[in-house]
C-alpha cells in the first residue's frame, strides 16, 4: 500500500536503514493497535527529545570542497522536516530511520557550551571560524526551549571567536543582541536558506520551517543591524523550484543580502528513496521528469558523492543553473565580496578565577 503524506511532516517513509545491518524486525507492543485512527488517518506524530552526551562538540573535517574546517551542531535530527536534507542518513547510526524518525526523534546536546569552553581553553588551540548549522539547523523549533545555540553563542561572543551561521529560521533574530556586536568587530556572518518563495511549495518541501516571507524579513533585520547576511538557495530542485532562482535573488537583494550561493539537490544514501517517495506523494505529475534531470546533473546517478562535483553538478543542466545564477547576481550587485570573518581577536575563555572579577 502506498504511503500517505502526513500534515506538517516531510518524509512519507520511515524505513530502517540497511547500511549498518540494523535490526529489521518490528517490536510488538500496544502502540501497534493504534497505528491508525478509526477514520483511517495516520496518527499524529509527536516530537521527542533525547539528551545526548558527546565527548566533544567541535566537529572537524578535511573535505577539500568545504570552506570551513570545524563546526558545531547542538542538535541531531531536525524538526523542520526538509525532505532533501543530506543529514538524514546520520540517524541510522542511532538505529533510527532517516525518514520520520529524523524529524520526530531528536537529540539535544545541553553540555555543548561546557564542552566548547574546554576545547577553546586547550593549550595550542588555533582559532578559525566555527560554522553553526552545517548538519542540522541550530535554530530549529526546539532551540526555543533548550537554548543550546544561544549558550554557545554567548561563549563565542565573550571570546571574540569568529562564527558563521546557516539557518532556515527567523529565530536567529532572537540572538541579534549577540550577533550585531560580533558583526561590528568582523566576527559574524549569517546565511539564511530560502529555497522557494511559494508558500505552498515551501510548506511541502520544508514543512516545519518558517514561511519564506519570515525568512526574508530576517535577512532585512540582520542586514539593517549590520550583520553581513547572505542567502542560500540550497537546494535547487529541478522542475519544482529552479524557476524561482531569479525571483529569490531579486527579493534577497532588496532585503539587503550581500551575496548568495546555490546548490543543486543532493540525494545521498537513504535520502534518494525518501525523496522519490515524496515526489510520488506530492508531485506525481512530474516525478519522472524531476528524477531524470537530477540524474543528468549527477552523471546518470541519483547522487554524485565526489568532491567538488557533488556541490556543482555536471552537464548542461548544471551549466544553465550556474549561468542564470551568476547573471542574476551581477544584475543586483551581489557577491562582490566573499563571506569572511576575522580570527585575530580571539582570546581563550576566562578560567573560574577570572570569572569572579
Amino acid at each position: 500500500m502506498a504511503e500517505r503524506s502526513r500534515p506538517a511532516r516531510g518524509a512519507t517513509l520511515n524505513d530502517a536503514s540497511r547500511r549498518f545491518n540494523l535490526p529489521q524486525t518490528e517490536a510488538d507492543g500496544d502502540w501497534l493497535d493504534a497505528r491508525e485512527t478509526i477514520d483511517g488517518a495516520p496518527p499524529r506524530l509527536r516530537t521527542t527529545v533525547t539528551i545526548e552526551k558527546p565527548r566533544t562538540i567541535i566537529t572537524r573535517n578535511q573535505s577539500p570542497d568545504i570552506p570551513f574546517d570545524r563546526s558545531i551542531n547542538p542538535y541531531r535530527g531536525c524538526e523542520h522536516g526538509c525532505i532533501y536534507c543530506f543529514a538524514r542518513p546520520s540517524h541510522a547510526f542511532h538505529d533510527l530511520s532517516p525518514g520520520l524518525d529524523f524529524e520526530t526523534r531528536l537529540f539535544a546536546k545541553p553540555d555543548a557550551p561546557d564542552l566548547l569552553r574546554a576545547e577553546l581553553s586547550k593549550r595550542g588551540y588555533v582559532c578559525a571560524p566555527i560554522a553553526l548549522g552545517t548538519n542540522t539547523d541550530p535554530y530549529q523549533p526546539i532551540e526555543r526551549e533548550w537554548r543550546i545555540t544561544r549558550a554557545c553563542l554567548e561563549l563565542l561572543a565573550a571570546c571574540d571567536h569568529p562564527i558563521t551561521i546557516t539557518t532556515k529560521s527567523d529565530r536567529v533574530l532572537r540572538d541579534l543582541d549577540l550577533l550585531a556586536p560580533m558583526a561590528a568587530k568582523g566576527l559574524a556572518a549569517v546565511a539564511v536558506s530560502i529555497t522557494s518563495l511559494d508558500p505552498k511549495v515551501a510548506m511541502t518541501v520544508e514543512p516545519r520551517a518558517p514561511a519564506p516571507h519570515r525568512r526574508l524579513a530576517a535577512v532585512k533585520a540582520l542586514s539593517d543591524a549590520g550583520v553581513p547576511t547572505y542567502v542560500s538557495i540550497a537546494p535547487v530542485i529541478p522542475a519544482i523550484t529552479d524557476h524561482e532562482i531569479e525571483h529569490i535573488l531579486d527579493r534577497a537583494a532588496a532585503a539587503g543580502a550581500r551575496g548568495a550561493f546555490f546548490l543543486p539537490v543532493r540525494l545521498p544514501h537513504e535520502v534518494a528513496p525518501l525523496f522519490r517517495a515524496w515526489l510520488d506523494a506530492h508531485f506525481p505529475d512530474r516525478a519522472t521528469k524531476v528524477m531524470g534531470i537530477i540524474r543528468d546533473l549527477r552523471g546518470g546517478r541519483d547522487n554524485d558523492p565526489n568532491f567538488h562535483t557533488r556541490f556543482r553538478g555536471q552537464g548542461p543542466w548544471a551549466e544553465l543553473l550556474r549561468t542564470r545564477f551568476h547573471i542574476a547576481c551581477r544584475k543586483h550587485g551581489m557577491n562582490k565580496e566573499r563571506m569572511t570573518v576575522r580570527t585575530d581577536l580571539f582570546r581563550p575563555p576566562a578560567g573560574p578565577q577570572g570569572e569572579l572579577f
